[in-house]
């Protein structure tokens, strides 16, 4: 018996999905992690705040590292991915939801691009 089903449908989720996939799940989580904490700061709770902020930096350094250097667009990638992870930087010690609203902003944009990329990919 699972003690706790979700956790296993999320492992599973995780464990099963191709890399494009990942991409999308990783971009989401940081999606989710950046409303948490504009959520923490609204609320002030700042260890949430800074709990969730340092979930979304550790997602964006995770995709630094891990893109393919080969390719061209690695690089502006790294270049966005390094300017996110510092705007959340300056949003944890600011307190700042603008800047929250500005990284929610470019990530929305980069998971949509990605989500219409693997669909494109698909059809191909």
């Amino acid at each position: 018996m699972v003690a706790n089903p979700y956790a296993a449908y999320q492992n599973n989720a995780v464990t099963t999905a191709n890399p494009q996939e990942l991409t999308l799940m990783l971009y989401d989580g940081a999606l989710k992690f950046t409303r948490l904490a504009k959520l923490a700061i609204e609320q002030g709770n700042p260890d949430l705040k800074n709990t969730n902020i340092q979930k979304a930096q550790a997602i964006f350094q995770e995709m630094r590292l891990t893109l393919n250097k080969d390719i061209a667009i690695s690089a502006n990638l790294d270049s966005l991915y390094e300017y996110i992870w510092r705007r959340l930087l300056d949003a944890n010690v600011k307190n700042d939801t603008t800047i929250l609203d500005e990284v929610l902003d470019f990530t929305t944009e980069l998971r949509d691009t990605w989500k219409e990329a693997m669909k494109l990919a698909k059809q191909a």
